[in-house]
């Protein structure tokens, strides 16, 4: 009992953390998660992957905490000091958790999540196959809630909007498989911007 109820305040503590650099992170991680979840559901993936799935898309942004206050708030175009800056948040991330040992099982989701399939992306470049699954699943995921969440710097688009978005970038910044499984799921109403939060559980 005392290990799990450790584990929740981390968890928690460290959500907490995230959420109150970044006020427009409410209730992102949820809603990736949920998003990532329809998609693995179409894999077929065990209740033992989606679980890790949970944990990661809950700390898929810790390393943002790292970022220079007010920084990820900044409305307009950021210099590259300042992109840099922000690029460093999924290793930021994997520094945090790494050595947890209740959170390691997330490591991929963190760290690859800001990974393109043509290489482009970041941290580490890596291209198609070489990012591994779960940094590849979290991207569209990730992608497709930034564009249809409210920030700073920019305008939100539709849910439709955004789902032709991640069928445009198929094969460039997505993995071409995963984003056509995202847009059926989509299109089958799996997938939506439904502003009711819910907790996402994490299995222990």
């Amino acid at each position: 009992m005392g290990g799990t109820s450790h584990f929740v305040h981390r968890l928690a503590s460290l959500t907490a953390a995230t959420r109150a650099c970044d006020p427009s992170l409410e209730g992102h991680a949820s809603r990736v998660g949920r998003h990532a979840e329809a998609i693995a559901q179409r894999l077929g993936w065990s209740e033992g992957q989606l679980s890790v799935l949970r944990l990661g898309a809950t700390l898929h942004d810790v390393g943002k905490v790292n970022v220079r206050p007010g920084l990820l708030q900044k409305p307009g175009r950021l210099d590259p000091d300042e992109l840099s800056a922000i690029r460093a948040h999924p290793v930021e991330g994997a520094w945090l958790i790494a050595g947890i040992p209740a959170f390691e099982p997330a490591l991929a989701y963190v760290l690859f999540h800001h990974e393109r399939w043509d290489g482009s992306g970041y941290p580490t470049g890596r291209a198609a196959a070489e990012i591994p699954v779960e940094g590849r699943l979290l991207a569209v995921a990730d992608a497709f809630d930034a564009m249809t969440s409210l920030r700073p710097y920019r305008e939100r688009l539709s849910s439709d909007e955004a789902a032709a978005e991640v069928e445009r970038c198929a094969g460039t910044q997505f993995d071409p498989a995963l984003a056509q499984i995202f847009v059926e799921a989509h299109a089958s109403g799996e997938i939506g911007t439904e502003s009711t939060e819910r907790l996402v559980s994490i299995a222990v």
